[in-house]
């Protein structure tokens, strides 16, 4: 790497970790400090009060269970289903292979707001308004194609030798993917669950559609949602502490498993 490319590099982490950096310093100061011009980089007292007001005069926790279910079971659901379309898929001749792949991609690209209001109706109709399903369902279905797309990458590098040893021994389709397939394929599906966790960790949208009880919401629309004590007033430091509890689980989740992350990304390109 020159260092034209590394001195980039620097400069975009540089970028991208100011602003978290900026948010944990702030989160320890004092409302009095918070409020001063100029404002001050390192607190000249820290105080654990923003994050104890967090999560004593708000729900926080509620919030933090709420995601954590929602993210979790979607990541399960659509690391589940994709696996087995992307099974199929991926031993399917090439020229289907070809077609879907392109039209996965294809509704890939959709913005997920554009099934907002069409997905509301669904919701309502069913009754799972502040139900966790009623995010569940969708999260998992948006990132499907995605799924879908990078497991079959990963299945069709995996020997089919394999596959045709174990069906002369008398497995059936359904058992040669749960019994040789998914053992095979863990990298690839933790960075796929990890990936859609995060997504649904993070979605704002249609988390603040669906859910308008606030024993309901999830940690975005909770954060979102934090206000002073008169209608003008904005509280810095919920603010700030806020952004870094919810802030937390995906790091220590990147940090935990990046080596996971980074082998699953490209198993699928590499024998």
């Amino acid at each position: 790497m020159s260092a034209l490319a590394k001195v980039t590099v620097l400069v975009i982490c540089l970028f991208a970790v100011a602003p978290l950096v900026w948010h944990g310093l702030s989160s320890v100061k004092r409302p009095a400090e918070l409020a001063r011009i100029p404002p001050t980089v390192l607190p000249a007292e820290t105080t654990i009060e923003n994050y104890s007001d967090l999560f004593t005069r708000r729900p926080f926790g509620a919030y933090y269970m709420n995601s954590l279910v929602i993210s979790t079971l979607a990541s399960l659901l659509c690391v589940v289903v994709g696996s087995m379309a992307a099974f199929g898929l991926a031993r399917s001749p090439g020229r289907v292979r070809s077609v879907v792949t392109a039209a996965l991609l294809g509704v890939a690209f959709f913005p997920p707001i554009v099934f907002l209001f069409p997905l509301y109706e669904m919701v309502r109709a069913a009754g799972l308004v502040n139900h966790p399903w009623s995010l569940i369902l969708p999260y998992a279905a948006l990132n499907l194609p995605f799924a879908i797309w990078m497991l079959t990458g990963y299945f069709r590098q995996l020997p089919g030798e394999l596959e045709e040893a174990a069906a002369m021994d008398g497995m059936n389709r359904f058992q040669i993917y749960r019994k040789i397939v998914m053992p095979l394929s863990a990298p690839a599906l933790v960075t796929t669950g990890l990936l859609v966790f995060i997504f649904s960790w993070n979605e704002f949208m249609f988390a603040l559609t669906f859910m308008n009880q606030d024993s309901a919401k999830t940690v975005t629309v909770g954060v979102a949602g934090l206000s002073g004590a008169f209608l003008y007033e904005i509280p810095w430091g919920l603010l700030t502490s806020g952004v870094i509890a919810s802030s937390v689980p995906l790091i220590l989740l990147v940090v935990l498993f990046q080596k996971r992350i980074v082998a699953g990304l490209v198993a699928g390109v590499t024998k």
